[in-house]
């Protein structure tokens, strides 16, 4: 049995972050209805690498996050939709939400009206910046939430800078914090009864992704600087070798000892970190110099087999093809779908169990796929 078989989600979310927050519950058994409007439904069907997907509204930034969910289509504007979405809710136990914050309340779905309906109901609402503040009625997607909150601004080289991260990362980690927080009401229900109301917010998501930075700013004010793919550590960075770069870790004063040890310069190991920073400027030097004697794949090899934590920069389809990627089971193969021909394959989970964990049973579904099935269910007073 999975943690949340038995549970039921209402997910009115699109785009990313609520979506990717629902699709955690729902690979580890939660029974997730996805509620879009038919004439105007989640903006990721039609995004993605594949235009005749897109065409479709099946695009692959919708397959990522919708295995598993069953969809039906609502018009929230419309009384008679209000009221089977009332009807839904009074047999669920989660309601996600990520529209403009009082958009829900306007239609008179917000947490009182629904909670009033169902008491044990867990209701959260994503949005950028929360449900109140003096931003709390902005918009914003991930990427101006990067440049909102400071990361965008410490990413980059010290010449190209502000530079945006290659993927919405704040997004995604906004949908694991959110699945997080679910996950915590769910349990903290249990032992009290009572539902729960959670204000997600991506502005706050992107701070925590600071944390260690943000502390430190907070006790000396100094503005993180970017970097590159330069740490502070010379054994710590990345390099040039005969056929690509190669990303050292060496992060630690004995991984260092290690890294020295190997490539037969043990006079260049330091005891403090102090003695590396004030000898960054000549371990740069030779480090440029020796990287280049070897392609990335060989040191690699090499300095993995003496402990010392490195790795040549892959492509994304080079990591997809690492066997261990196959061996961790992170990757689910479709075989087909509705609406898409031939096989796709999506993200599972970033963690496994040793029995009732993370699974997929069901390819995304279409647009509505589902009204029949729900709606019955519905009309015979059952789930």
């Amino acid at each position: 049995m999975r943690p949340f078989e038995g549970i039921r989600v209402i997910d009115i979310t699109h785009v990313l972050a609520g979506p990717f927050a629902a699709y955690q519950l729902a690979v580890l058994g939660a029974d997730v209805i996805k509620v879009e409007h038919p004439d105007d439904p989640d903006q990721s069907r039609g995004v993605g690498t594949d235009k005749e997907l897109n065409r479709r509204n099946m695009g692959t930034a919708f397959l990522t996050q919708a295995s598993n969910k069953r969809s039906i289509t609502l018009d929230l504007k419309q009384e008679k939709d209000c009221e089977i979405l009332k009807r839904l809710v009074a047999t669920a136990d989660v309601f996600v939400e990520n529209y403009r914050p009082g958009a829900f309340e306007a239609l008179g779905l917000g947490y009182e009206a629904l909670a009033a309906i169902n008491p044990r109901l867990i209701y959260a609402s994503f949005s950028a910046f929360g449900q109140n503040g003096p931003r709390g009625t902005q918009t914003a997607y991930d990427h101006v939430i990067q440049a909102t909150s400071g990361i965008m601004a410490m990413t980059g080289t010290p010449e190209v800078n502000p530079i945006k991260f290659g993927s919405p990362a704040i997004d995604y980690a906004t949908g694991m914090t959110g699945a997080f927080a679910l996950s915590s009401a769910l349990y903290q229900r249990e032992r009290t009864g009572k539902g729960q109301r959670i204000d997600m917010a991506m502005l706050d998501v992107a701070m925590i992704l600071m944390s260690s930075h943000l502390t430190g700013y907070l006790r000396n004010g100094v503005h993180p600087k970017p970097s590159g793919n330069r740490h502070s550590h010379a054994t710590n960075s990345a390099y040039a070798t005969k056929d690509g770069m190669v990303m050292l870790g060496a992060s630690n004063l004995r991984q260092q000892r290690r890294l020295w040890t190997a490539l037969e310069r043990p006079d260049m190991t330091k005891k403090t970190n102090e003695e590396r920073d004030a000898d960054r400027a000549r371990e740069t030097a030779l480090l440029t110099e020796i990287m280049m004697t070897r392609s990335a794949d060989g040191w690699e090899t090499f300095l993995q087999a003496r402990h010392v934590p490195a790795a040549r920069v892959r492509t994304m389809g080079e990591a997809a093809a690492d066997p261990q990627l196959a061996s961790r089971g992170i990757i689910h193969r479709h075989p087909g779908g509705a609406g898409i021909e031939g096989g796709f394959g999506v993200p599972l989970a970033a963690f496994t169990f040793a029995h009732g964990g993370p699974r997929i049973d069901a390819p995304p579904p279409t647009l509505g796929q589902h009204n029949d099935e729900i709606f019955n269910e519905l009309k015979r007073g059952g789930r």
